[in-house]
């Protein structure tokens, strides 16, 4: 009861805090995501020295990861200068030439392995939340050019919502359909539940096509089963990571819901994807 209790409060103030902060504006949507970022390129920094045998300069990978998002928020939008926004891109770089130049007099056992975690925290985590900022900035059909919280709050809502539909409709009828759909990775996924979460995705993508007049329904479906398909591969990705690692959970800074990693997994695929089809389709 005390776990399940610690569980909701965290959840509850987790996903007010994800709401409260792209809905709050381009300045909270900013703050909230950069320390997410910050965070979450930490944790996976400590889980490569703790158990994958590196030694990656934590605090300049997560300078660049913020470097990162600043860069790509600011060059998305109008609320800095060109020329500050490529002097963030400079900054960006001449991070990642430091974290290579740091190897050399850091004497480590262990350079390359170090510089494999550095970058795959670039690319795996610091780039997929860059390019959430990218999707606020970017002007869709039927939005106006400048902030629109909708599309990266959509995300999160076919992420939850494939999640939920994917755990209830799983546990009612797991022992009719029992077919696992990754048993190699995560042997608690079965099929029915996946294609659960998906349908459930398909009728949240059909309510927010009926309250909104933003894109089409088809377009809301796509970007929907965009969403499920490549936050479950997220999903799995991030399981992979944990067994390669022996770990159970990527982190405790979250009572009851592990890690960062643990949270935003399905997310870390999902965003990219998202991008990519909405400069696909528009």
């Amino acid at each position: 009861m005390s776990n399940l209790i610690s569980r909701t409060i965290t959840g509850v103030l987790f996903v007010a805090c994800i709401v409260l902060g792209i809905l709050g504006g381009p300045i909270s949507f900013a703050a909230v995501f950069s320390i997410v970022t910050a965070l979450t390129v930490w944790e996976f920094c400590q889980l490569a020295n703790q158990h994958g045998g590196a030694s990656v300069n934590a605090p300049l990978t997560t300078l660049g990861a913020i470097y990162l998002f600043a860069a790509v928020i600011f060059g998305s939008s109008d609320f800095m200068s060109p020329a500050h926004a490529k002097a963030l891109g400079a900054g960006y770089i001449l991070i990642i030439i430091l974290l290579l130049v740091y190897e050399l007099y850091a004497r480590s056992e262990t350079p390359f392995q170090n510089w494999a975690y550095a970058f795959a925290a670039q690319i795996y985590i610091a780039l997929p939340f860059s390019l959430l900022g990218s999707l606020a900035f970017h002007p869709a059909a039927g939005f106006e050019t400048g902030y629109a919280s909708l599309l990266p709050l959509s995300v999160f809502i076919f992420i939850w919502t494939n999640d939920t539909g994917a755990y209830c409709v799983g546990s009612l009828l797991h022992k009719r359909f029992p077919a696992k759909l990754f048993p190699r990775i995560s042997p608690k996924k079965s099929w029915v539940g996946s294609i659960g979460g998906g349908l459930l995705c398909l009728l949240a993508a059909w309510i927010m096509a009926t309250l909104t007049d933003t894109m089409t329904i088809a377009v809301w479906m796509g970007f929907a089963m965009t969403v499920c398909v490549f936050g479950t591969w997220g999903d799995l990705v991030e399981s992979l990571l944990k067994r390669q690692l022996g770990i159970k959970d990527s982190g405790h800074i979250l009572p009851g819901h592990g890690g960062m990693l643990d949270r935003f997994d399905s997310s870390l695929m999902a965003i990219p994807a998202s991008t990519l089809y909405f400069y696909l389709i528009f």
